[in-house]
């Protein structure tokens, strides 16, 4: 097949007619879209894209008359501005600046979230529009089409050999039809929790022939049989009816050609999912185009038995028909690159085949501006925040950070049954709660509830497993942080019993075990703790540091026997441990007994060496006495833990009715509800600044203080404040007149008496003296002229300032109501 290099001004024309006649179609389809303004780009076709679109013209009027069985090619859709763009151009290579964008599997993972499917209607023909990608990233809405060309993009920009492919496929991934695949979330949990089963070690001894039951085994094998015809069935009922449709259903996904970025095989992703295929997947029925930015390929092999027998060798002209020939492929251009750099650093040129390829027509550069994805897409994720995504027996809810106030991301519904109407199972994750709780899994079955929790939350708390109000008794499961003063670890707590675990503690103990008494009925109001005990086993780790005939390994504490026994650790080539049982003497608060003095045949054991000497009576005594003290205070630390859990469950409820979130600074959210917070705060000060600045110069601030409540002011009190303002101000200024008077007279008595021991002493002055007299004299001359005027001028104001604060009281607003209708005369 040959291709048309330059095309006559007449199919141009023609082109151009058929253009303008479906633009006006295309433009009532999408009248969101003209604002703001789209680039010139969008609306018109440059000259190298004319060409191109001759030459594409040309490459479907052969195709199609040598191929007449094959259905068209999808060359030249109209985009959003009803203008025809080769497919090839809408592809737009895109590098962004998102780290989780710089891999196929982020930006596969984002498109497929991001977006929402527009299936093709008819689901057997080619789309006429193929809208640019920042127009599908805009309305969020798109065809499969077009969620090829933004991955392929963005794929492209990161440096894969990726291609996109228009072909056929099944109906389930044509609609994004889920419903029979299994959730990957689940996939992912079954893995995690496998490799976290312990692995199972050789048997330490073999026999040479272990006895077995035949008919055991027949039963087994009889089971497994059942079961398995069991499981088929089930998947024959589950298989959907076929589709009158298969084969003929056009989809578009990404291929991915080894070569590029450490890819060593070819694969598919499917961009509505995100998830990759091998390139022999019987989900993808044929193959009859792909096309990347460089260049459009015709498949020419062979589909009958899907794309299992494809092969992706675009080189070969034979398998793959290009519509451009001569053009440079992505894998050549980095090689070129690396010659490229490498003669560079040479100092040779490149300029023999920068000729030669300046001979063949390259594709045009793309029409669509530069795809732009923010970091509010990213964390926004899903059209309007949420999505709802159906598998087999499950559905899977995700949501936005912060969209809703309880923090939930994650929402995992698991079904009993295929259409989904009994829950079993409800998993939920969190992020950014103020409890630290990051995961719950509700057992609507068994009622049991799961909850995982993050570090750093009240009591140390990492895992709570408990029982619902309505089962019977209740189970309270709890893991515990390393952080902890006391070591512990797990606590599981029921009515009847409660096991601790222990790290790390000085004592060395490492398990605890309390048994109660059931049958004692407690008083409604009476504490969980209150319940008497019937049994107490602790256990302990070696301690290098005693005798293993010294060294408590295990100590049982039986109350209501009055018994404790001790086992201590084995010794080195010993089978068999020393132990101890001790009978408490009765004490004098039974009164139903008589006090009991210790004997020393209270105290029954065992020891591995008879050679050694038994402990004296005293010893015993002393030994009892450690352990009566030591099970009081277990019984003490057991009240504490038991009172500990219900202070956990009492938090957790206050927790749950009190959600707070934490916004990170990092994200757009927690950015601007950060701003948002600074912002009111500065408003806040400013406010208050402003306030304390009227209340200083408010001149009715200090008699205010002594009403009750300063922003009401009644008749009253308006009164008051009216008279005790006047009488405040009439004696300040008497005080102010009364302190200038002094200064006056003391000025006036300090001058009379030098002057008086002048004429005393005026005969035996020397003329320095003489000189200091008058100086001194001068001084307070001036003194008392000075205090003779300011008397005068404070007595000349103070009436005229009276008169002034007079009315200022008078038209104060919070005053003037009550005093209009009266006539306040005072004299000052």
């Amino acid at each position: 097949m040959e291709t048309l290099v330059e095309s006559s001004h007449e199919e141009q024309a023609e082109n151009e007619d058929e253009q303008a006649g479906e633009a006006d179609d295309v433009l009532a389809v999408c009248d969101f879209l003209s604002t703001p303004p789209l680039p010139e780009s969008y609306r018109c076709n440059s000259v190298e894209e004319v060409r191109l679109l001759a030459i594409a013209d040309n490459f479907q009027r052969q195709y199609s008359l040598l191929c007449p069985e094959r259905k068209p090619l999808l060359l030249c859709p109209i985009n959003e501005c009803g203008v025809q763009k080769f497919v090839s151009t809408t592809l737009r290579p895109t590098m962004t600046s998102h780290p989780e964008l710089l891999n196929w599997e982020g930006c596969a993972s984002f498109v497929a979230d991001f977006l929402s499917l527009n299936p093709l209607e008819p689901p057997g023909e080619l789309p006429r529009f193929l809208f640019s990608s920042t127009s599908v990233l805009r309305s969020q809405t798109a065809t499969c089409f077009e969620y090829t060309s933004v991955l392929c993009s963005l794929l492209l920009g990161a440096n894969y050999d990726a291609y996109c492919v228009s072909g056929y496929a099944c109906k389930e991934m044509c609609l994004l039809d889920q419903r029979l695949q299994e959730c990957p979330l689940l996939d992912t949990q079954e893995k995690a929790a496998a490799s976290e089963l312990p692995v199972d070690s050789e048997p330490a001894v073999r026999f040479q022939r272990e006895p077995k039951s035949r008919f055991l085994i027949q039963h087994a094998k009889k089971k497994q049989e059942e079961a398995d015809a069991k499981a088929k069935q089930q998947e024959e009922v589950l298989q959907p009816p076929d589709d009158p449709l298969q084969g003929l259903r056009v989809h578009c996904w990404v291929l991915v050609l080894a070569g590029c970025r450490s890819v060593e095989d070819n694969f598919f992703v499917d961009p509505m999912t995100g998830r990759s295929y091998t390139t022999t997947n019987e989900h993808f029925l044929g193959v009859e185009s792909v096309w990347n930015n460089l260049n459009y390929y015709v498949n020419m092999q062979d589909c009958k038995d899907g794309c299992a027998e494809l092969v992706y060798d675009l080189h070969d002209i034979k398998l793959w028909e290009p519509i451009l020939f001569g053009v440079t492929s992505k894998r050549q251009l980095s090689i070129n690159l690396l010659k490229r750099k490498e003669m560079k650093m040479m100092g040779m040129t490149w300029e023999d085949e920068e000729e030669e390829e300046d001979r063949v027509f390259e594709m045009p550069r793309s029409w669509v501006s530069s795809i732009s994805i923010s970091q509010q897409d990213l964390e926004t994720r899903w059209p309007g925040g949420k999505k709802l995504t159906r598998y087999k027996k499950a559905e899977l809810e995700r949501f936005a950070p912060y969209l809703r106030m309880d923090g939930l991301v994650t929402r995992l519904n698991i079904y009993k049954d295929m259409d989904c109407t009994e829950v079993v199972t409800v998993k939920e994750w969190y992020k950014d709660r103020n409890d630290h709780l990051k995961e719950r899994v509700l057992d609507k079955l068994t009622g049991i509830t799961t909850e995982r929790f993050t570090p750093g939350r009240h009591f140390h708390l990492l895992f709570h497993k408990f029982t619902s109000a309505q089962t019977d008794g209740y189970e309270h499961d709890m893991e515990f942080s390393g952080a902890r003063v006391d070591g512990l670890v797990r606590r599981v707590d029921t009515p009847g019993e409660m096991t601790e675990s222990f790290e790390g503690r000085e004592d060395f103990l490492y398990y605890r075990q309390v048994i109660f008494d059931t049958n004692v009925q407690l008083p409604k109001e009476a504490a969980p703790e209150e319940r008497p005990l019937l049994k107490v086993l602790e256990r302990f780790h070696r301690n290098p540091n005693k005798d293993a005939n010294n060294d408590v390994a295990e100590r049982v504490f039986m109350a209501s026997q009055r018994r404790i026994e001790v086992k201590y650790h084995l010794e080195e080539h010993r089978f068999v441990p020393c132990m101890r049982t001790f009978i408490k003497p009765r004490d004098s608060s039974d009164h139903q007994h008589k006090a009991e003095d210790f004997r020393a045949d209270m105290v029954s054991g065992f020891h591995v060496d008879p050679a050694k000497k038994p402990l004296h009576t005293l010893a015993l005594y002393d030994l009892l006495s450690d352990l009566v003290k030591a099970e009081k205070d277990v019984a003490l630390q057991i009240m504490s833990s038991k009172k500990e859990v219900q202070d956990i469950v009492v938090c957790r409820e206050q927790e749950e009715t009190d959600i707070l979130l934490h916004f990170s600074p990092w994200t757009t959210t927690g950015a601007a509800k950060a701003r948002n917070l600074r912002e009111e705060m500065e408003r806040v000060a400013t406010e208050e600044q402003r306030w304390l600045q009227e209340k200083e110069n408010d001149f009715l601030a200090p008699f205010l203080r002594r009403l009750c409540d300063i922003e009401i002011v009644r008749a009253d009190d308006a009164e008051r404040l009216y008279n005790d303002s006047l009488t405040e101000f009439k004696e300040r200024m008497v005080a102010q007149a009364q302190l200038i008077q002094e200064r006056h007279d003391q000025a006036t008595q300090a001058l009379q008496k030098i002057q008086e021991h002048y004429q005393e002493d005026q005969q035996n002055m020397s003329h320095q003296e003489e000189k200091e007299y008058q100086a001194y004299c001068a001084q307070h001359t001036s003194q008392i002229h000075i205090a003779q005027k300011r008397l005068s001028m404070h007595k000349r104001s103070a009436a005229q300032r009276y008169r002034a604060l007079d009315q200022r009281l008078k038209q104060d607003p919070r005053l003037a109501p009550y005093l209009l209708s009266r006539t306040h005369t005072h004299n000052i």
